[in-house]
C-alpha cells in the first residue's frame, strides 16, 4: 500500500504567491479569503480562496503550486490556476411539490379555465364573474368617446318617467 504524502509545510504557507498567481486571470477584487490548502501530492499544493465574482456564489478560485526537492520558497512554480465549483454551487433548490408552491389565485384562474373549457364544449354560455361591479373596457371606452350618448340616454330615462 502506497503511503500518503503530508502536506509540504513550504507549500502550504505560500498564500501570497497562490494569490499573485490568480491576479494574471482575474482582478483583485474577485478573489475572496483564503479557504484552504489541499495535498494533492508529493510537493504539491492547491490553495484555494473564495470567490466574489458575480453569478458565482460557492465557487472558489484555485492556484496549485509544486517545487523542487529541497526548494525554498523562491523556487515555487505555479502548475496551474482556475476556478472551480464548491461542493454545493451547482446543486439545485429543494424540490417543492406543485400544490406548495402555487398560489391560491392560481388554482382558482385553473379551476376557471377547465370550467369554462366544460361548458364550451357542452355548449352552455356561463355568467361573466363581476359583470354587475365593473364595466368592461369596452364600456369605458365607448362612454369616452361619445359623451353625447350619455345626455341622450338621460334624457329617454327622464321621458319614461313622465
Amino acid at each position: 500500500m502506497a503511503r500518503k504524502p503530508i502536506l509540504d509545510a513550504t507549500l502550504a504557507k505560500a498564500i501570497e504567491p497562490a494569490r499573485s498567481a490568480l491576479l494574471e486571470i482575474t482582478d483583485a477584487s474577485m478573489i475572496g479569503e483564503h479557504v484552504d490548502a489541499l495535498n494533492d501530492g508529493e510537493r504539491l499544493v492547491t490553495h484555494r480562496f473564495a470567490s466574489l465574482l458575480p453569478g458565482y456564489e460557492g465557487w472558489c478560485w484555485f492556484a496549485t503550486l509544486t517545487r523542487v526537492p529541497r526548494g525554498q520558497a523562491k523556487d515555487l512554480t505555479v502548475c496551474e490556476v482556475g476556478i472551480l465549483p464548491g461542493d454545493d454551487a451547482l446543486l439545485a433548490p429543494a424540490w417543492v411539490p406543485w400544490a406548495e408552491r402555487v398560489r391560491p389565485e392560481e388554482i382558482d384562474a385553473e379551476r376557471r379555465v377547465a370550467e369554462e373549457a366544460a361548458a364550451a364544449a357542452a355548449g352552455i354560455e356561463l355568467p361573466v364573474e363581476n359583470a354587475a361591479q365593473e364595466p368592461s373596457a369596452t364600456d369605458a371606452a365607448d362612454a369616452e368617446a361619445d359623451p353625447e350618448s350619455e345626455v341622450e340616454a338621460e334624457g329617454a330615462e327622464d321621458s319614461d318617467k313622465q
